[in-house]
């Protein structure tokens, strides 16, 4: 196991163009650190640059407190998993498995040993003689596994790993992963675009936009406290609800927007923050499940049903207010027609704040 550390590491293509910029953060002994962001936001760069695939076109890379900017990917004592399985389809599985292996020149009784162990692990001892082209989409990923780890290596790298599954498979391979990663205990590197899969994989998660690093937090931290608008929108599912508008107060704050007027209360815990932002432009953010039907007694807006998801255990309600669409998640409940006035309540020790300009979190 080994520790990995990044400062200011950057790629530069030849074009000019700038795929990653001044990313620097450390990852623990033993830590799955997930790196997630939409596509070309340089998370793949990262790791390819980690793995020694992308040369670094400046910063500091390293492994284990030795600098590996430039020491060769197979002297990295790295194993790297990638989207596409890369199996040699004219191999069995314990041949796939014991390949790389062989390559070092490795004993054979070691590398049976090792490949005996992967497959026992990973359920494959039953599909050692299996080819490829026998095997489902969920056993070929292990199979892409137990190559790596036979490695036995200081650090896994995935990329992608779950991309060509199916929903229902990628499930079970995403708890497959966790169980082999609390087992193990390697430093693990994992690369998604899926906010999902980061958030119930990741130990700690590094979001990535546009070559940048936008927050680096736990799983919940960034649920509960986005940096920015970015992370905000990003993180959560359904997406955040974003209105923008201008912060004013009379009689309590309110949210002045171009159609509509949204009150939000005396906010007593955020009103000391919000003060310098009085009569400016900020983003209000409200999660789904913060978002509540009310009775009208107790209703803060009302909004118009336009669009009612049922999903079996919630409900997603799509509304209108003024010109804004806005997203409800609520238990499974008796609704109101669509296209019916539905009074809405907010959770306001919930909501979050924005600086329309930079996009910086308030408070």
């Amino acid at each position: 196991m080994a520790t990995v550390s990044l400062e200011q590491v950057r790629k530069v293509y030849p074009n000019g163009h700038v795929g990653v910029d001044a990313a620097s953060f450390d990852i623990a002994d033993g830590e799955l650190l997930v790196l997630v962001g939409p596509s070309g936001c340089g998370k793949t760069t990262l790791l390819r640059m980690i793995a020694g695939l992308e040369s670094i076109s400046s910063g500091t890379l390293r492994i284990d407190g030795r600098v590996v900017n430039e020491v060769a990917p197979k002297d990295r004592d790295i194993a790297m998993v990638f989207q596409n399985y890369a199996l040699y389809p004219h191999m069995t599985v314990a041949e796939n498995l014991g390949f790389g292996l062989q390559l070092r020149g490795m004993p054979k009784a070691e590398i049976a040993r090792r490949v005996s162990e992967a497959a026992q692990l990973l359920e494959l001892a039953q599909r050692l003689d299996a080819k490829p082209a026998a095997l489902s989409g969920g056993q070929r990923q292990r199979v892409a596994l137990g190559r790596a780890l036979v490695r036995e290596p200081k650090v896994f790298l995935l990329d992608e790993p779950l991309s060509n599954l199916d929903a229902r498979l990628r499930l079970t391979m995403r708890v497959e992963i966790a169980r082999l990663h609390r087992r193990l205990g390697t430093t693990t590197i994992y690369v998604t675009h899926d906010q999902v899969e980061a958030m119930t994989l990741g130990e700690r998660i590094v979001v990535l936009d546009g070559g940048r690093v936008q927050q680096i937090d736990t799983p919940m931290r960034l649920y509960e406290k986005p940096a920015n608008l970015f992370v905000a929108g990003f993180v959560g599912s359904p997406a955040m609800n974003l209105l923008r508008g201008t912060l004013q107060r009379q009689a309590g704050w309110q949210l002045v927007m171009p159609h509509a007027v949204l009150p939000l209360g005396d906010l007593p815990t955020q009103a000391a923050a919000l003060a310098p932002w009085q009569d400016r432009a900020i983003v209000l953010g409200v999660r789904p499940e913060h978002l509540q039907p009310a009775t009208p007694q107790a209703s803060v807006f009302e909004a118009q049903l336009e669009v009612i998801e049922p999903v079996g255990n919630e409900v997603f309600l799509n509304l209108r207010f003024g010109e804004q669409a806005i997203v409800s998640r609520v238990p499974p409940q008796q609704l109101p027609a669509s296209c019916s006035s539905l009074p809405m309540g907010l959770d306001t020790q919930r909501l979050h704040f924005f600086d329309a300009d930079s996009g910086l979190r308030i408070g």
